[in-house]
């Protein structure tokens, strides 16, 4: 990135491009129309002050106008970027935890939709993204709560979803999200990313930018680095990248949106194939108990591979780990089945997945497949030839 102080190539052009919206509209109309206060206008504001109503609106400006000042003052601590503020007022600063708390209070406001789209009208969406991408000057807090904001504007507002797609999200989330590999050096200071929670706040902000929009959700399942993002924080390549294992929060964020995306309406046998490497090592790496504890994690990979089943599209990636599957699934039924009391009760979920997904896998073999074109050849394949599946598992 370019540091040259106010140009057109710095990085903090995210921050400018918000000021300057916001000092020439509120996001709910052009700014052309913008007229004087009528006399109804002003006695409805009157009495709005009186009641101790807030104006959820106007408080969204207040708030982005103290971030806006805030962050200044930080990027005017990055050599490079400092810009002459003429004779401007000081601006306000405000600590990293008071900018936080404005953030939720934010988060807050624009859950609900026409603020959403009130925000995306003043520019918001470049200021989130543009704010998550500073890591080496804005704090990992702050980051990550531009992120929780981001996830909540888009989710369930196809508007909004359809800005970030014309924004070229996924390419940005996903840059943010490999600009955060926890480095040795950073151990223990707040750049130190080893709980995963700027990653993990990348993957719910892409999940909830696409679930439920066609065209973006096809956009995501296309993308290398959106798919390798999915496939990072699931931990497929913990090895090749000499990382440690992703935090459980990051892995559980990471089966949601892929379960999401495989499962969707709008998911067909060609999109299942190009998540099946990482189908396959939620298969090897989160259905056994000895590789992994956490019983959710358990209980998400389970119903992903009977759902994959169920709709019948690109069954062979889940037909071909039936033996190793039928075999660890039988052990692992029989082993809750002996379970007494709270143990008993607290596995029944896992049980009733394990059942389901041997059930959906009997039923593959008595039926024709010949619906589903990646279903071939009929005939089971045999266990013995299968080699990363069988290996990936372990064995009983």
């Amino acid at each position: 990135m370019s540091s040259s102080g106010g140009g057109g190539n710095s990085p903090f052009a995210w921050l400018g491009l918000l000021k300057w919206s916001l000092a020439h509209q509120d996001g709910t109309r052009p700014s052309s129309d913008v007229a004087p206060m009528s006399e109804e206008d002003r006695k409805f504001l009157e009495s709005v002050m009186k009641d101790g109503i807030v104006d959820e609106g106007e408080r969204m400006k207040t708030i982005l106008t103290e971030l806006t000042e805030s962050l200044e003052t930080i990027r005017d601590s990055v050599p490079g970027e400092t810009e002459s503020n003429g004779g401007e007022q000081k601006r306000k600063e405000l600590s990293e935890d008071e900018i936080s708390d404005l953030l939720l209070e934010l988060r807050d406001i624009v859950e609900q939709i026409d603020y959403a789209r009130a925000f995306t009208a003043m520019g918001g969406l470049p200021f989130l993204i543009g704010c998550a991408s500073e890591n080496k000057a804005v704090p990992r807090t702050i980051r990550s709560e531009c992120l929780g904001v981001l996830a909540t504007l888009c989710q369930n507002n196809p508007p909004v979803q359809q800005a970030l797609i014309e924004m070229g999200h996924i390419r940005a989330l996903s840059n943010i999200y490999f600009g955060e590999y926890p480095k040795e050096d950073d151990a223990g200071g707040d750049a130190d990313e080893s709980d995963g929670m700027v990653r993990t706040r990348v993957i719910q902000a892409l999940s909830c930018s696409v679930r439920g929009h066609a065209a973006a959700e096809e956009l995501l399942s296309n993308d290398d680095d959106g798919r390798r993002s999915i496939e990072s924080g699931l931990g497929m390549h913990t090895d090749a990248e000499t990382l440690p294992k992703p935090p459980l929060k990051l892995r559980k964020r990471c089966m949601f949106l892929l379960r999401a995306l495989v499962t969707s309406d709008t998911a067909t046998e060609e999109r299942v194939e190009l998540f099946a490497p990482s189908i396959r090592y939620a298969a090897a790496a989160f259905l056994d108990i000895a590789l992994e504890p956490d019983a959710e994690l358990r209980e998400m990979s389970l119903e992903l591979l009977a759902e994959v089943l169920r709709r019948k599209k690109g069954v062979n990636v889940v037909v071909d780990l039936k033996g190793p599957l039928g075999v660890l699934g039988v052990q692992r039924v029989l082993a809750i089945k002996a379970l007494e009391g709270e143990e008993r009760e607290y596995a029944s979920v896992e049980l009733e997945g394990w059942e389901g997904l041997l059930v959906e896998l009997a039923k593959i073999r008595v039926t024709d497949t010949n619906k589903d074109s990646s279903a071939e050849p009929q005939n089971p394949p045999d266990s013995s030839s299968s080699d990363k599946p069988m290996l990936l598992l372990g064995g009983p």
